[in-house]
């Protein structure tokens, strides 16, 4: 079997390498790894590759920097070609991001058999871009892999076909059993005693001027309880220092995959609006406010480990008081039990099969 990987940001990257590391071991499954250049730089991505054992990418599309339109449309083109040219049997998608969404109308439309990793998650909120992705990748794909019991739920309520659902666990989940015991031990010497890790990277909290403004004086507040360590994507520096603001807690350039997680370890607790660092915290027990008004983990926010404020400061200032008071529990396996790759790939020698030669 030919199978193909359609992959472009980095929490993607940390899907494929479990996947990938458990197909390596399959002798009738070829893979190719398409990227679309979603997030891409070259000293970032060599560290996601490099740290993550991944192998490089066969086809890379450097699509990025872009408007949602203009971005999605020449991957759509750019994944098309790639396809004729070098046709798959099965092609695989994750997520809910452009990416993801430019693999779905592409594959679709060229009638190939599809997969949708991380599928039947909602968070009820069509004014997010991802939300949006989610459903299209959900409506066009041929087996729908879903993380958790509650995305089984969702895509059971929206009337999908019984059989082309699996709950297969998360990947991330996958990831996390397995590069957690390989972290440094100890705390990095140059970050507070105790710290609050934060990043925000998300179109609506950086380019709603308001909001950006928002969750910058959310962090100084609580900055001045504990430091906030803020890990910055580049197009975060950028437009934080564009908007002029002053910014008074702790801010550093992106990190690696390993180091992020090292970091999360060791923090008090996390305030993102991540998607898959809201996982993270989980894993390693630390309380997680997101800043954003919904969240698609909505088990985490069930069991009290995850809040969902906003941008407001005094939300968030709220949502710090109440994991002073309760931490939330941490004990249910939501995702798995980190054999979800040995899940999918057993689904995926079996889908294989019926696929008309």
């Amino acid at each position: 079997m030919n199978l193909m990987h359609i992959i472009g940001a980095r929490p993607q990257f940390v899907k494929l390498a479990a996947l990938s590391r458990q197909i390596r071991m399959e002798k009738e499954i070829r893979e190719t790894i398409l990227h679309t250049g979603q997030h891409w730089s070259r000293e970032m991505s060599g560290v996601f590759f490099r740290e993550l054992e991944l192998p490089e990418p066969d086809f890379n599309l450097e699509v990025h920097g872009l408007s949602h339109g203009a971005m999605t449309g020449r991957m759509i083109q750019g994944i098309e070609k790639v396809l004729q040219d070098h046709p798959a049997d099965l092609v695989l998608i994750y997520g809910d991001t452009n990416s993801t969404l430019a693999g779905a109308v592409a594959v679709s439309k060229l009638r190939i058999p599809m997969v949708h990793v991380e599928a039947g998650l909602r968070s009820r909120d069509m004014t997010m871009p991802e939300e949006i992705n989610r459903v299209v990748a959900d409506r066009v794909s041929d087996l729908l892999f879903c993380p958790t019991a509650g995305s089984v739920d969702n895509l059971i309520r929206e009337g999908y076909d019984s059989a082309k659902i699996l709950l297969t666990g998360d990947l991330m989940w996958d990831a996390l059993v397995h590069y957690a015991p390989r972290l440094p031990a100890g705390k990095r010497e140059d970050l507070p005693g105790e710290f609050i890790l934060a990043t925000v990277h998300r179109q609506e909290n950086l380019e709603d001027a308001a909001r950006l403004c928002a969750w910058v004086g959310a962090l100084s507040r609580l900055d001045q309880e504990i430091p906030v360590v803020l890990v910055a994507h580049p197009r975060t520096e950028k437009k934080i220092r564009e908007s002029g603001i002053r910014v008074p807690f702790l801010t550093e350039g992106a990190a690696g995959p390993l180091e992020m997680l090292r970091m999360v370890r060791d923090s008090r607790m996390v305030c993102t609006d991540s998607g898959g660092l809201q996982k993270e915290a989980y894993y390693f027990r630390k309380p997680c406010i997101t800043l954003r008004d919904r969240t698609e983990w909505t088990e985490l926010e069930a069991c009290g480990c995850n809040i969902p404020a906003g941008t407001c400061a005094d939300s968030v200032w709220s949502a710090f008081l109440r994991f002073r008071e309760n931490r939330g529990s941490y004990d249910q396996p939501f995702y798995g039990e980190g054999n979800a790759a040995l899940k999918m790939v057993e689904a995926l020698n079996r889908f294989s099969r019926s696929i008309p030669s």
